[in-house]
């Protein structure tokens, strides 16, 4: 079952994947989170030889923190353009060219991309059909989302085990789904 913890610390973090790990999880080739300074510092610490994926979602909020609230929807529109490319070699110039452009007028957005180049871009070194979903953070939330919702007409459960069985199969389903369909053609991808 998941651990609960007081904060969100990097000894924390460190704790909880090596619980991960002792439980039989392997082969992790990528994390995706917000930038959690604990957390990417545990991801990087215990997780060796996996890549760390930052949320795009996340960051595109940090970028909203650094600019007139006018200019939101054409910021954000220009930095997607990242992350619709059809190569990784394309999504990397992209990246570059998106900090030049916005950093005539937000200096600031400029730094925080280039600053976040490697980690906004690690998705880039897998399966294309795996783009869509492992750029944020929004399938794990969507996966929470779906958990909470089949639970909540539950309610009650008569036992830990009963609660398990019900998480473990709506995982299944979801695991089922990623495997039939491409992310990229697939009705629920975010």
């Amino acid at each position: 079952m998941g651990e609960v913890g007081d904060s969100e610390t990097e000894a924390f973090w460190s704790e909880f994947l090596r619980s991960l790990r002792e439980r039989g999880l392997g082969g992790v080739r990528l994390v995706i989170s917000d930038s959690h300074s604990g957390l990417v510092a545990a991801i990087r610490k215990v997780m060796l030889g996996a890549a760390w994926q930052r949320c795009r979602v996340h960051f595109l909020r940090n970028v909203f923190s650094v600019i007139p609230k006018g200019s939101g929807e054409l910021v954000a529109a220009t930095i997607r353009t990242i992350f619709i490319q059809p190569t990784a070699k394309a999504v990397h110039h992209q990246l570059d060219a998106v900090a030049d452009m916005l950093g005539q007028q937000f200096p600031k957005v400029r730094q925080m991309l280039l600053d976040a180049k490697e980690d906004l871009t690690a998705f880039a070194a897998f399966p294309i059909s795996h783009w869509k979903k492992i750029q944020s953070s929004n399938p794990l939330e969507r996966i929470n989302r779906e958990i909470k919702r089949r639970t909540d007409v539950v309610q009650v459960f008569p036992n830990p085990a009963a609660l398990e069985r019900l998480v473990t199969a709506v995982l299944s389903e979801m695991h089922d789904e990623w495997i039939a369909f491409p992310a990229a053609t697939c009705p629920k991808a975010a």
